[in-house]
């Protein structure tokens, strides 16, 4: 509360600065979402937050990030880069303080040239 009045930062804000700051760090090869996410893309949802749950206090947040790491790279490597890339955007852009960045890499994928990510994710879900 300031002179002025209430701020307050809605969840889907946040979600949204962690996801971008995330899928941005280098070998990353996208985000990892969860069963909300997997029905939301069957209903034809793009959520560019897919991966990325936040519990969001009055000036306070913590994170949790899913991703899905590109073979070859460092997977601690990337993981610890995650963090301190979110940490910094959250902490920047939002002017919350930022508790804690888990981070969960749930697979490793192998990018394959000529192949898109919508048509990977297509044949994974066959």
């Amino acid at each position: 509360m300031n002179e002025l009045g209430n701020i307050r930062i809605a969840d889907d804000v946040v979600k949204t600065i962690a996801a971008k700051a995330a899928g941005d760090v280098e070998g990353v090869y996208k985000l990892a979402g969860g069963v909300v996410d997997e029905v939301s893309k069957m209903l034809g949802k793009k959520r560019p937050t897919n991966g990325v749950k936040v519990e969001v206090g009055e000036k306070e947040c913590s994170i949790e990030v899913f991703v899905i790491v590109e073979f070859g790279y460092p997977i601690s490597e990337v993981a610890h880069e995650i963090q301190k890339s979110v940490l910094k955007a959250v902490s920047e852009l939002s002017g919350l303080k930022v508790v804690e960045v888990n981070v969960y890499v749930q697979d490793v994928k192998i990018r394959t040239e000529g192949t898109s990510e919508e048509e990977e994710d297509t044949e994974e879900g066959l």
